[in-house]
């Protein structure tokens, strides 16, 4: 299993951040200065899904967080998200507490458990799984290890 965490006994949290995604050429990133619980901005995720509007969700979602450090429990930064993500944003907002929308997380996280995995994103391939953000290369290498041919 690839895993790539934080630099033991690191403080500064939002220093490795930067450094990190310097590595793939992401300079523009302001981490927030806490961790934000997801759980709300997933279950409308999960609604956005069922309205073909994930991909525009996801990327809002992320840009919010990793280069303006919103707060994306905040009613009213969810509630722009919808916005700008072409969705209607009272429905969006009830989504975060739909118990349909919360049981697929949850299902997805027990999911995850039993397999072991525990970080995001995770590439899981019969051979070995990648967890984490990692450069392309250690993807494709976990890909081929685990018998993936590229289409040519």
């Amino acid at each position: 299993m690839t895993r790539l965490h934080p630099e033991r006994g690191n403080t500064d949290m939002a220093g490795y951040i930067k450094r990190f995604a310097a590595r793939f050429g992401i300079n523009d990133i302001q981490p927030s200065a806490r961790l934000s619980n997801t759980r709300r901005a997933l279950a409308m995720a999960e609604f956005a899904r069922d309205q073909m509007r994930l991909d525009i969700f996801r990327s809002r979602v992320m840009d919010a967080y990793w280069k303006e450090g919103a707060n994306i429990e905040d009613d009213d930064i969810l509630h722009k998200l919808a916005i700008t993500s072409g969705l209607d944003p009272g429905s969006a907002l009830a989504a975060t507490s739909n118990q349909v929308y919360l049981q697929r997380i949850d299902q997805t996280r027990r999911d995850y458990k039993k397999l072991q995995v525990g970080g995001i994103p995770a590439f899981i391939f019969p051979a070995e799984t990648v967890e984490g953000c990692q450069p392309y290369p250690v993807i494709v290498e976990a890909a081929t290890n685990s018998g993936a041919t590229r289409k040519t």
